[in-house]
């Protein structure tokens, strides 16, 4: 008898709503790992079974402060939104089910909200959770099957999602990138292929949507100013060098332009708003034929189109330790590879930039000297990269790593900002 009720309890299990997932609660997996080349403390957040966080041009700490939300598609069925809190470590899970497009997630800067986008056969809605309610339920182990999230608003009919979506700084509006066609797929070591793509708004309070802006090439890393309402900077996105990658237009489709006009050397990626007249952003220098022009990362004034060059690491500082685990055809794997960073952050007050480089190393940039300082090393850059994004205190920066498992998968992980150089 007892066996048979302890199968009927599995079996009940096994069957039970998906929706039982949401609100679970995880322990916590922190740990403190020293720096074995500069000895700085560092401390991961999970345990490296596959996490990722959200990519540097969003915010990544919820506006409590506490909880930084993270995709992960190892700890329940499919790719799912976590939130960690940062203190106790405590994790818990936010979304379930199929469609959820934990790829794009967006935080609230001025709610304590997120906005995710989830496809329900041919049917793509923008949804809104509110963190305050499941958080507290699911700390206390009352969470409710409904109640948590809104449906903002549903996309046309074939709606495509491409370069992801943003909130605007006033977070009336959010704005997505889309593809007009479906594009083919993309073949091994081939560029993106390139179909016509553009912007969409949506009303966060009635849903109504429109489109701000059509472009004749592949949308990517759509991004809202954070402090300007209606200004919405993306790129073309094209999986490599664009011949004209960054550009910006206004919330009514005015004022389309582009932003740094390039020259036949440069590279541009990464690029993200620095405050509300600037965006940082790397020009490449990871090849020899790049390096015969000024290259690093950059920030450019859009009001006046001035730069300020924040500097580059030299050529010979360039070890190729983790060279030979990328599979990227636009990564030389031969001496005319030559390193350099690659993804930067910023904090908005203009005091610091960070950038992580090709052998998986962080670095901390004072703006005011033009001091360099090694945060962090050995972090592999795969499966995939460092993506340092500051804290909205600027104390801490928040980095995804493969230190844990030698690049096998990812784990989250805080690198203080040393209190000496903020002197």
């Amino acid at each position: 008898m007892i066996l048979r009720s302890l199968a009927f309890v599995a079996l009940l299990a096994s069957t039970a709503p998906a929706s039982a997932q949401v609100g679970r609660v995880f322990p916590s997996e922190k740990q403190v790992v020293a720096d074995r080349t500069t000895g700085r403390p560092i401390t991961f957040l999970t345990d490296g079974r596959g996490d990722a966080k959200i990519y540097p041009t969003h915010p990544q700490w919820a506006q409590d402060g506490r909880h930084i939300l993270f995709r992960s598609s190892t700890r329940a069925e499919g790719s799912q939104i976590f939130a960690v809190d940062e203190i106790s470590g405590r994790i818990t899970q936010l979304t379930q089910g199929e469609g959820v497009g934990a790829g794009s997630i967006n935080v609230a800067r001025l709610t304590n909200r997120i906005y995710y986008m989830r496809t329900d056969g041919s049917r793509t809605r923008l949804i809104e959770l509110d963190l305050d309610p499941i958080l507290a339920d699911a700390a206390a182990g009352k969470v409710r099957r409904t109640g948590y999230e809104r449906v903002v608003s549903t996309m046309p009919d074939g709606h495509i999602e491409a370069g992801g979506f943003t909130l605007d700084a006033d977070e009336t509006a959010a704005y997505v990138g889309f593809d007009a066609r479906r594009a083919p797929p993309r073949r091994a070591g081939q560029p993106v292929p390139q179909v016509p793509g553009g912007i969409r708004a949506i009303d966060i309070k009635t849903g109504a949507v429109r489109t701000v802006v059509e472009t004749d090439f592949r949308m990517g890393h759509v991004q809202a100013n954070p402090f300007v309402p209606g200004e919405i900077l993306y790129c073309h996105e094209t999986g490599g060098d664009a011949p004209q990658r960054m550009w910006i237009v206004n919330a009514d489709g005015t004022g389309n332009r582009p932003v740094y006009k390039e020259g036949p050397l440069d590279w541009v990626t990464h690029e993200q708003f620095a405050d509300k007249d600037h965006v940082i952003f790397n020009l490449m220098g990871h090849k020899r034929d790049l390096r015969q022009v000024p290259t690093g990362i950059l920030v450019v004034n859009l009001r006046d189109n001035s730069v300020e060059h924040l500097g580059q690491l030299p050529i010979d500082a360039f070890k190729r330790t983790a060279l030979a685990g990328f599979a990227d055809p636009n990564i030389p794997q031969d001496d005319t590879s030559t390193g350099g960073y690659w993804h930067n952050a910023v904090t908005y007050d203009g005091r610091f930039a960070a950038g992580d480089d090709f052998d998986g190393n962080l670095h901390l940039i004072d703006r005011r000297t033009g001091k360099r300082t090694l945060l962090t090393t050995g972090h592999w850059m795969r499966p995939d990269h460092l993506h340092p994004s500051f804290s909205a205190d600027n104390a801490r920066l928040l980095v995804q790593s493969g230190m844990l498992t030698d690049g096998k998968s990812l784990a989250l992980a805080i690198v203080q900002v040393p209190e000496a150089a903020t002197q």
